[in-house]
């Protein structure tokens, strides 16, 4: 046995001589590249595993390396997946590192360029252009509802109109309160010509850190737009389109013929007055006005799009039709739109192309009056009589306030309105060296709005009637470009990135307006419709416009040592022809920092956090959207101020001026603070990011009334008076799984607060009184005062209903009647007057969240989005918006005061009193909602299909958008929307409807 041990160790002592002569040190050589876009990576760690022995490479991705040669080599980077390469006596190796699903490394499209999500230091939230033309939203802003933390969207409106769109809070009063949007480069303020299948990216930029390079327009938020552009290889065709119907939800039901011949007897007794109908129950139902007017409206939408590309050059190309009828009879709304983008790399270092997109758009157009008549056109009076005559509230004697038949109110409205707008840019790019881009590029926005009114000579009833026939023609064009230069150095030094941008851009926007109007035109066909057939001495046209031109100079400087730790910096500076002298120039700057804690020694080992960043953020931008010339005093010429003297006597015309203005005025400067904490957990699967943000507007452009001593036609001077301030929380997070290869699905949610308050007034605290839509009384329903939100609601605080006569003597509303409103006499005083008045509400929301889901089994696929809002107030003006017999909902009939102990809440049909109708909190209510935003079930069908037809992919899917809506307010929607002052009050608004569609998208 010994003898065998003997040999036995000399077998293995021969085989480690021979195993260590093998694995004797060689040189490794090679590089390191990123495998999607082949670029070298600088400092990657080269090790070999289980040693201290390691590299790094160099600023071309090279590394050189002593290792055995059956060593094992551990490549890390940040960002990136590790790799481990076995030698087996290799000498050479290049290497191609994945990068990893976190989704920090996700690209993300920000002002003048793109970076990595984990160099960002603001706060920007992007959306897939999919998740948008998924929906039936016309709008693409539309289609941003409930997507986006901090992001709130009114839609209200009819059809082809565009959402009201507001990011963390309300900071501008006076003047353009609109976001800007950038597409492709170009700059604008609305986005309605855009098919939202042509979008492949939105970035929304919420803090000022990165909206601050977009300077004087950037006050009111950035969101950047990046359209679809070709890629190489074969043409690709697709088809998406739908077709369906749109239904009004939750309907207000008013008074039948009935109910409203019963109320308008009430009426009547109150007033002293005898009853006006005999016999009420003889009226049954009356007429459904809202059933004769509204209807299911059909929409359908086409696009058809072409894509492709060879070596150099690579092309787009989309058409779209849209047909959107209205819920009222006979609006309707068409648009076509076509965009073409080319891009061209010549030569190698030089890289060129363009956009262009068209659109036209026609809308037979609806009166602004129209939901106010449904709403309060007497029931008792038919659409039509048995002769065919129209049903005339003369009839009834239903008085003054509701004497219209809303049915001859629409077949006598006769408006068109087009829309014509071409839009586009043109750029190049040159890479000087290797680390040095200029890029150059010039856009435009051309556009032509306009409208024909024809209100022919008519007779329906004994009010509604016209003896002269007259046409209105107006017309708004637009003559915006804008020339920018930018120059980028990008680079890296071992551990340290950065890269610096300067730039420079001149804009320049023209307005024309035209109005036109003639009498006694003739209409036998639409090209009779011109202002020169109608009678001479009754034409008049007046014209005017405005033009202003910026020059803006800006920089900025990202750095990122070891994606660790990172700064950017930017500076702008801004002149605007809207200010002058000292005022002349705004300087604009930002800073942000971050932290990427994931990337620390200390979090190697553990588990939690597959990333995780700290950010922070200030800066400053403007808003120059103001109107022109705000410090030139302008006056008016008007036949009142004609006097006659003179020898011989004459007449001498006179003028006023419109308003006092100030000296000088300031733009208007938001001063932004933000910090934000983001990451992933669980494998990337949990993802999540919370920001705390403070924004206060500085030099806010108010109205501020004055005296009418003063003898000024607006009562008011315009100036730098108050600071605003919005500050809140914002919260999203995201799960995606895959279960199987047959299912996977995601889930993600998104919370925002915001607190709106006016922080300062030069004035002290002199309110601003405004809001008189749907105020019969001449009140006013809103107040902006110090210390409280923008367009509260202010007026009496309600504690009941006076019951009986008794009850009113001695009260401190000694003309009251039984069934008036009792208010609170807050000062207790013993008299109810303004000074009682408190604050009611405010139709600024103070939360609002949105849920998105996804479920992919198979072919099939669910979407289903959750959208809503609370602490928020409206200020239902419906009811009290009378001035005679107007009708009733059936709420207030069913609830009213009609006598002693019928109702301590609701008032009785006086409630169109002077005392009753004056803004009081029975009008404000919760306009808090919860809905189901967007629904879908899609189904692909299988590949090996269409492998046989030659398609690529063909999907068919049924849409529901708003299909479910929860809400306690009692009119049509909670969406009112509204100027910054006027907010929130409904005086009958368009209806909220549901769409439903049914769609196919092909791809071959």
């Amino acid at each position: 046995m010994k003898r065998n041990f003997t040999i036995s160790g000399l077998v293995l002592l021969c085989f480690f001589f021979i195993n260590s002569a093998f694995a004797q040190n060689v040189t490794v050589k090679g590089q390191v590249t990123d495998a999607a876009s082949n670029e070298t990576l600088i400092g990657v760690s080269v090790n070999v595993k289980g040693t201290a022995n390691g590299t790094q490479t160099d600023v071309n991705g090279a590394f050189s390396l002593s290792a055995p040669s059956n060593a094992i080599l551990v490549f890390s980077y940040v960002g990136y997946a590790a790799q481990e390469v076995p030698l087996n006596g290799q000498t050479t190796l290049n290497i191609k590192l994945q990068l990893k699903s976190s989704t920090l490394n996700e690209v993300v499209v920000v002002g003048y360029g793109t970076q990595r999500k984990i160099d960002v230091t603001g706060s920007i939230t992007t959306v897939k252009g999919d998740d948008i033309s998924k929906q039936a939203s016309v709008n693409p802003v539309s289609a941003l509802q409930g997507k986006v933390a901090g992001v709130q969207i009114t839609n209200n409106g009819g059809p082809g109109s565009s959402p009201q769109i507001s990011i963390r809070g309300l900071g501008t009063i006076y003047g353009n309160s609109n976001l800007l949007y950038v597409v492709d480069g170009v700059w604008y303020d609305d986005i309605s010509f855009l098919n939202p299948n042509d979008i492949d990216n939105i970035s929304i930029l919420k803090d000022a850190s990165s909206t601050a390079i977009y300077g004087l327009r950037a006050a009111n938020g950035v969101i950047l737009i990046s359209t679809k552009r070709g890629k190489k290889g074969t043409p690709t065709v697709n088809y998406n389109g739908y077709a369906g119907w749109q239904s009004v939800t939750n309907a207000v039901k008013v008074a039948n013929g009935t109910e409203y011949a019963t109320l308008i007897n009430e009426l009547s007794t109150l007033n002293g007055a005898p009853p006006l109908f005999a016999n009420p129950a003889s009226y049954g139902n009356g007429t459904d006005w809202y059933g004769q007017i509204l209807r299911n409206a059909l929409v359908t939408n086409h696009t058809l799009s072409v894509s492709g590309g060879e070596e150099k050059s690579t092309y787009n190309f989309s058409l779209g039709f849209l047909d959107q009828d209205g819920d009222v009879k006979r609006n309707n709304y068409k648009r076509y739109t076509a965009r073409f983008v080319n891009d061209y790399t010549p030569v190698k270092n030089l890289k060129m192309g363009y956009a262009i997109s068209g659109l036209f758009s026609q809308s037979q157009d609806i009166p602004g009056s129209i939901f106010h008549q449904l709403y309060a056109a007497a029931p008792v009076v038919p659409v039509r009589y048995a002769d065919g005559t129209y049903g005339d509230p003369s009839d009834f004697n239903v008085g003054g306030g509701n004497n219209f038949n809303p049915e001859a109110t629409l077949d006598f409205y006769n408006q068109v309105s087009k829309n014509y707008r071409f839009t586009g840019n043109a750029y190049a790019e040159i890479k000087f060296v290797k680390h040095l881009t200029f890029k150059t590029s010039f856009g435009g926005d051309f556009g032509q709005a306009e409208f024909r009114n024809y209100t022919p000579v008519y007779k329906a009833t004994l009010i509604q009637q016209n003896t002269t026939s007259v046409l209105d023609v107006h017309r708004a064009e637009t003559r915006n470009w804008i020339a920018e230069n930018t120059l980028t150095f990008d680079d890296q030094i071992q551990d340290h990135k950065f890269t610096v941008l300067l730039g420079q851009t001149a804009q320049r926007y023209k307005a024309y307006t035209f109005d036109g109007t003639a009498q006694n035109v003739p209409n036998s066909s639409e090209g009779d419709l011109y202002l020169s057939l109608g009678d001479t001495g009754s034409r008049n046209v007046t014209d005017g416009g405005s033009l202003t031109t910026d020059l803006s100079y800006f920089g900025r400087v990202n750095y990122s040592y070891k994606d660790k730790y990172l700064l950017n910096a930017s500076l702008r500076a801004d002149a605007s022809s809207v200010f002058y002298g000292t005022n002349l120039w705004a300087y604009l700057p930002s800073v942000g920092a971050g932290w990427v804690i994931s990337n620390e020694d200390f979090m190697k080992n553990q588990t939690v956090f597959s990333s995780l960043k700290l950010r922070g953020s200030w800066g400053k931008v403007a808003n120059a959207g103001v109107p022109i010339n705000p410090t030139t005093a302008v006056v008016s010429q008007d036949p009142i101020y004609t006097a006659i003297f003179g020898n011989p006597q004459a007449p001498n015309t006179g003028a006023s001026v419109v308003s006092v203005v100030p000296p000088t005025i300031l733009v208007e400067r938001a001063v932004s603070t933000d910090i934000g904490l983001e990451g992933s957990i669980l494998n990337d699967h949990l993802s999540f990011e919370a920001d705390f943000y403070d924004r206060k507007t500085q030099n806010a452009i108010f109205a501020i009334p004055i005296l009418a001593s003063v003898g000024t036609a607006s009562g008011n001077i315009v100036g730098n008076q108050a600071s605003i301030q919005n500050r809140g929380f914002e919260f999203a997070a995201s799960w995606k799984n895959s279960i199987n290869k047959d299912l996977r699905f995601s889930i993600g949610g998104n919370f925002s607060t915001n607190s709106n308050k006016v922080t300062s007034v030069v004035t002290g605290s002199n309110p601003i009184y405004s809001g008189g839509n749907g105020l019969a009384n001449g009140a006013l329903a809103t107040r902006t005062v110090l210390g409280q939100p923008i367009g509260e609601f202010f007026g009496y605080q309600v504690a009941g209903i006076f019951q009986t006569a008794a009850e009113v003597t001695g009260s401190a509303q000694p003309n009251a009647k039984p069934g008036d409103f009792k208010y609170v006499d807050e000062n207790h005083d013993g008299v109810i007057d303004g000074k009682d008045r408190v604050a009611l509400g405010s139709p600024n929301a103070k939360y609002f969240y949105g849920i998105n889901t996804t479920v992919n089994y198979k072919n099939w696929d669910l979407a289903l989005d959750f959208q809503g809002v609370a602490g928020v107030s409206i200020y239902n003006a419906n009811t009290a918006f009378r001035f005679g017999n107007e009708n009733f909902s059936q709420d207030f009939y069913d609830h009213r005061w009609h006598g002693q102990g019928t109702s301590n809440t609701y008032p009785s049909v006086n409630v169109g009193s002077t005392t009753n109708a004056a803004p009081n909190s029975f009008y404000v209510e919760s306009g808090a909602y919860f809905r189901v935003r967007n629904a879908q079930l899609g189904y692909t069908l299988p590949g090996e299909l269409l492998s046989k037809w030659g398609l690529k992919k063909i999907r068919f899917y049924a849409n529901a958008q708003n299909p479910l809506n929860f809400f306690k307010y009692k009119g049509f929607s909670p969406e009112i929307g509204g100027t910054p002052t006027n907010a929130g009050i409904d005086a009958n608004v368009y209806p909220l409807y549901a769409t439903y569609n049914f769609g196919v998208n092909v791809t071959f």
